[in-house]
C-alpha cells in the first residue's frame, strides 16, 4: 500500500488497540483517584459506581494487554523489533534522541530518527515502552486482578504482603503510570505540527518529511 509523500505506519488493529486501550486507562485513572480520595472527588456519583466503572475498565485493559503480545508477539512478529532497544539504541541513542527533545527541538534541527514501519520507535521510546508495557502495565494489571479476586487468591494476596500492601502497590504503580501519559501526550505534540503525530492514529499514515521536526 503507497501513498505519494506518506508512510503507512500504523495498521488499523493497532489503532484500535490504542483507543480501547487509551480509553481505558483514563477511565482508570478518573475513577482510581475518585476511589483514592472519595472525599474531594466525585465525579461519577456513588463510591460504588466508580469501583464498578474501575474494576470493568481494568478488565478491558488487561484482556487487550493479551491481545497486543498475541498481536506483535505471534502475528506481526515484531514485538522484539519494535519494542526492545539495540545495545546501539542504550550506547548511543538514548542520549542523541534526549538532546533532541532538551535542546536541538527548539532551535529547528531535524529529528535524528524518522519512523517507518520497520522502526516506527526511537530509542527513547523504546525504552520507555519495555519499562511500560513489560514492567508497569503487567504488574498494574496483575495487582488488579489480585484486588479483584481477594477472596479465591487469598494465598497469592497473602504472599504479596496482604491487602494493605498489594493496595499500596497498586496505587503506586497506577501513579507512575500515569505519570508517563502526560509526557507521552507532549512528546506526542513535538512533530512539524502538533497534531503531526495523532494523525496516524486514526488513518494510519504519516507524511515523510526528513527536514521537519518530528518525534
Amino acid at each position: 500500500m503507497k501513498r505519494e509523500g506518506y508512510v503507512y505506519l500504523t495498521p488499523m488493529p493497532v489503532r484500535i488497540w490504542h483507543w480501547i486501550n487509551a480509553l481505558g486507562i483514563v477511565t482508570l485513572c478518573l475513577t482510581g483517584i475518585q476511589i483514592r480520595f472519595p472525599e474531594y472527588i466525585g465525579v461519577f456519583g456513588r463510591y460504588k459506581n466508580a469501583i464498578i466503572l474501575h474494576n470493568a475498565a481494568g478488565i478491558v485493559v488487561t484482556g487487550i494487554y493479551l491481545v497486543w503480545l498475541i498481536y506483535y508477539g505471534l502475528i506481526a512478529r515484531t514485538l522484539r523489533k519494535l519494542y526492545i532497544p539495540t545495545f546501539t539504541d542504550v550506547k548511543k541513542g538514548v542520549f542523541r534522541q534526549a538532546t533532541y527533545y532538551l535542546y536541538h527541538y527548539f532551535t529547528g534541527a531535524p529529528n535524528p530518527h524518522h519512523s517507518q514501519p520497520h522502526d516506527k520507535f526511537n530509542p527513547m521510546q523504546k525504552v520507555a515502552y519495555l519499562a511500560i508495557m513489560f514492567g508497569l502495565l503487567p504488574l498494574v494489571c496483575a495487582s488488579g486482578v489480585l484486588l479483584l479476586n481477594v477472596a479465591p487468591l487469598r494465598d497469592w494476596v497473602l504472599m504479596m504482603g496482604g491487602i494493605r500492601l498489594l493496595v499500596s502497590a497498586h496505587f503506586l504503580i497506577a501513579a507512575s503510570f500515569t505519570s508517563f501519559l502526560f509526557v507521552h501526550l507532549y512528546l506526542a505534540t513535538l512533530g512539524h505540527t502538533p497534531l503531526a503525530h495523532f494523525k496516524p492514529m486514526w488513518t494510519g499514515w504519516e507524511k515523510v518529511d526528513h527536514e521537519s521536526d518530528r518525534a
